[in-house]
């Protein structure tokens, strides 16, 4: 059962456009930054260990967001469906299709999990790892020790999605600061332990890290904690996200029967999701062979491509929420016959993103060494440094072009169009950026120079594919997806 889904607003689709679009974005992009504070405080804290973990980290992530991404893509089927459930006032659906998709996308993660915690070494080895390495051995145990918590992860992402579709994004960020804030505490003492910690340096309480040594005589466990910290720290938002549902304490509430699995449901998850799941996949294909060519430079590239991206990731999360918000506006206004209003608020969208990238680009650009240095210590720190200052400095101008880019398939996917967006995601930015880096990197012999530039030169090619396709106009026409029964568009 749930809530009644009569109290509903036009506010989306009448009136202002800046304040919906900001009151949608804030709480999903403080939710994208806090899911970046996982990595990043993984990354700070591996960063003291030296280059060889730093390096296991970056060979681990693209195989790690692979398999996350196939869950993590069908979550977006819940979205879909439990919104437009909540839109047509179907109450006493809305909790059928949730539960079902909770079931079916954790079933599927699970089986993900049981593959990819055996497939680790043999996938590692092709991405560029040498076995019997150092970095190799930190690598497996760090990403089979997360693949393994896959579920859990994916479970939450599950639970973002259906409350999402809802209605509320602030439970979720809520949530999210919950499992951050427990994973920062539990990732120094699970990496370093109690000796040579500098968290106790920097708080004044070396006496008390002396006596808790001579007790435990814990030393840390490397990478393994980092990754334990994330896993539990991802466990337990899990668990109070789903005591959340079955209690009914969130408006949506779902039962055990919800769970059971009917074959037409299930086939029109599948349809809803696999599109958002290729898409998800192969942003995490492109960042494999990324890595892979990086490799033939060196793994000091590699650890700087790996420091590169989390930094970025800060810039791009909090794009791909505003994009998100994009969906939802624009899919209502479509909805309404508000096609002028819908081209609007891509507008709108990218001015806003525009106004910050003129600073927070500036500043990067100036101070791109030390963003690095922040994350790296060690005699191999110097090379990674250049690296990585090279890496920003060359990527940071096209953040304007993804900007535009994700506003613009934002439109795409709230229209409904959802192949469409598919494909030139998949086509024009993954795709593009793999061909640039194996050009560039393989043939060419430009080195990290030349992979930095094809993930610049991606970026461009994408939002000038995007706005193609946006200005034509094709995308207007097809407004509600077959989810929930199709809606033609009022004549403009």
């Amino acid at each position: 059962m749930t809530q009644t889904t009569d109290d509903r607003s036009d506010r989306f689709t009448d009136g202002s456009i800046l304040w919906p679009l900001l009151a949608l974005a804030g709480p999903l992009t403080v939710s994208q930054l806090l899911q970046v504070a996982y990595n990043l405080t993984d990354t700070f804290w591996v960063g003291r260990l030296g280059a060889d973990a730093v390096s296991a980290l970056a060979f681990a992530w693209p195989l790690i967001l692979l398999l996350i991404s196939v869950g993590g893509g069908m979550t977006n089927a819940g979205t879909i469906l439990v919104s437009q459930h909540v839109g047509a006032g179907n109450d006493d659906r809305i909790g059928s299709v949730a539960g079902q998709t909770l079931a079916f996308v954790g079933v599927l993660s699970i089986a993900i999990a049981a593959v990819g915690a055996l497939a680790v070494p043999y996938a590692l080895d092709i991405i560029g790892t040498t076995p019997g390495t150092a970095i190799h051995a930190q690598a497996v145990a760090y990403a089979r020790i997360v693949i393994l918590g896959n579920p859990f992860t994916v479970g939450f992402f599950v639970f973002m999605a259906l409350l999402r579709g809802w209605g509320d994004t602030k439970t979720p960020m809520y949530l999210m600061g919950f499992s951050v804030v427990l994973n920062i505490l539990l990732d120094p003492v699970l990496v370093l332990g109690f000796v040579e910690n500098p968290l106790f340096e920097w708080l004044g309480a070396g006496s008390v890290q002396e006596t808790l040594y001579s007790i435990t005589g814990f030393a840390g466990h490397g990478v393994t904690g980092a990754a334990v910290a994330t896993v539990f720290s991802r466990a337990v938002a899990a668990a109070i996200g789903l005591w959340l549902l079955f209690g009914g304490r969130v408006g949506l509430q779902l039962s055990i029967d919800d769970l059971r699995l009917h074959v037409e449901t299930v086939g029109k998850i599948v349809r809803l999701g696999v599109p958002g799941a290729i898409d998800q996949s192969t942003q995490s294909v492109a960042a494999i062979v990324m890595t892979a060519l990086i490799a033939t430079v060196g793994t000091d590239a590699v650890a700087a491509y790996g420091i590169g991206n989390r930094f970025v990731s800060l810039v791009w999360l909090p794009t791909v929420a505003m994009g998100m918000s994009v969906e939802t506006v624009v899919g209502q206004n479509l909805g309404a016959g508000h096609r002028d209003r819908a081209r609007r608020t891509v507008y709108v969208a990218i001015a806003i993103l525009a106004a910050a990238f003129l600073l927070v680009g500036a500043v990067t650009f100036v101070y791109a060494r030390p963003i690095v240095g922040l994350f790296i210590t060690g005699p191999d720190a110097a090379t990674i440094v250049d690296h990585g200052a090279t890496f920003l400095r060359v990527v940071t101008p096209t953040w304007l072009a993804m900007a535009s880019y994700h506003m613009m398939n934002g439109a795409f996917y709230g229209s409904g169009s959802t192949r469409l967006a598919m494909g030139v995601g998949v086509t024009t930015l993954w795709g593009a950026r793999a061909a640039f880096a194996a050009l560039f990197v393989l043939v060419l012999s430009l080195g990290a120079i030349g992979a930095w530039s094809a993930i610049a030169l991606s970026n461009v090619t994408a939002a000038i594919v995007a706005a193609i396709v946006f200005f034509r106009g094709d995308w207007l026409a097809d407004v509600i997806s077959d989810a929930g029964g199709r809606k033609e568009p009022d004549q403009p």
